[in-house]
């Protein structure tokens, strides 16, 4: 199989989606930074000003880097947990680039994702953990520094609720999530998939980083298939090829127009406007503070009224009612749907008229 973008001018967008779309391709690799997830609210490492390392001066570290440092983890964890408390998950929802990962794994077209963030965002828009590389580790888990004992998440954010260092129940040893810190190595899967996947890319997407981190800054040069860069700047080696598609600006913008060339627009908007932070879509987490609230006014009601019941009001309105509720949503949507499209209401665009609304 040719692994040549279609054309003979100079790639661009259009000719990724119609590569995409040949039905040659199978093995896309992604490799992304924290520019992915900076329209979450998460800031990246080095931009001048906002970036990560920029804002660390109240922690009062030696450096920057230090945060993330084993040696100073050692001897004052308290930094790195500030720190934590603000990038922990379940405070972002996935980006609109960390949905379209997920709709290159739905369209059967995703190998792996790199990913140098620690953010789980990959983990949370649903793309499967066995398609990820979190090459610098990430919240996902955590292990005692010393003897290796892994502490469940949940004991880890009992500690972190009352600003106490997470200390191993084996050993006593510093506990910290499986964050890849500067002084210890990458993990093995790293290693172990990066050879077979780089030699098996029928197109590499790379995205939101400043390749300058090694050994992952090296990936993008490893590869003999088109590549294309969404980034703020341009990176690496990337664009002196004939077949690499440089798409400078936000990271989010570039993938909305590379999935209209591919027809899946309608795809991922859809997809990421039901993420939330949490996984819950917005139209469920609605109905779940509806019933909440409307079981605490029963609940009182009845607390008012001397009634023994109330306590077991609150458990029966958050299980049965949030399923029938929620149900009753998801038909009336397939119903109002159907209803559009045999009444013929919603109209066909022309491409102009759909890049418009966007």
């Amino acid at each position: 199989m040719s692994k040549k973008l279609p054309g003979t001018g100079k790639p661009t967008l259009a000719s990724v989606a119609q590569y995409l779309k040949s039905g040659d391709v199978r093995n896309v690799v992604v490799m992304v930074g924290a520019g992915i997830s900076t329209s979450a609210g998460i800031p990246d490492f080095r931009s001048p000003n906002t970036g990560l390392y920029h804002n660390l001066s109240r922690l009062k570290l030696p450096y920057a880097e230090a945060v993330f440092d084993i040696a100073y983890f050692r001897k004052r964890p308290e930094a790195f947990y500030t720190l934590a408390h603000e990038l922990y998950p379940g405070k972002f929802r996935p980006t609109l680039f960390h949905s379209f990962l997920k709709v290159l794994d739905d369209q059967g077209v995703l190998r792996r994702v790199y990913t140098q963030n620690i953010d789980t965002l990959e983990r949370i828009a649903g793309v499967p953990s066995e398609k990820i590389v979190e090459a610098h580790g990430s919240f996902a888990e955590n292990h005692c520094i010393d003897c290796g004992k892994a502490m469940s998440t949940e004991d880890l954010e009992k500690f972190m609720a009352k600003d106490k260092i997470p200390h191993c129940k084996k050993c006593g040893g510093l506990v910290k999530p499986d964050i890849v810190f500067f002084g210890e190595n990458l993990p093995a899967r790293f290693f172990k998939l990066m050879t077979g996947d780089l030699a098996s890319a029928d197109l590499v997407i790379v995205a939101g980083t400043s390749l300058q981190v090694h050994p992952f800054a090296s990936l993008p040069s490893q590869t003999s298939c088109p590549r294309v860069l969404f980034n703020l700047e341009s990176v690496g080696d990337i664009g002196r090829r004939k077949s690499d598609v440089v798409c400078l600006g936000p990271c989010d913008d570039g993938v909305r127009d590379l999935a209209f060339e591919c027809g899946w627009l309608p795809d991922l908007e859809a997809l990421w406007a039901k993420t939330t932070k949490d996984g819950v879509t917005p139209e469920k987490e609605d109905v779940l503070h509806a019933i909440d609230k409307a079981a605490a006014e029963e609940v009182a009601k009845e607390e008012a009224e001397g009634a023994n019941s109330a306590t077991e009001i609150a458990p029966e309105i958050s299980r049965k009612d949030v399923e029938d509720v929620v149900a009753a949503i998801e038909e009336l949507e397939i119903s109002k749907s159907e209803s559009m499209s045999s009444k013929g209401e919603k109209d066909t665009m022309t491409v102009q008229d759909e890049k418009a609304k966007v």
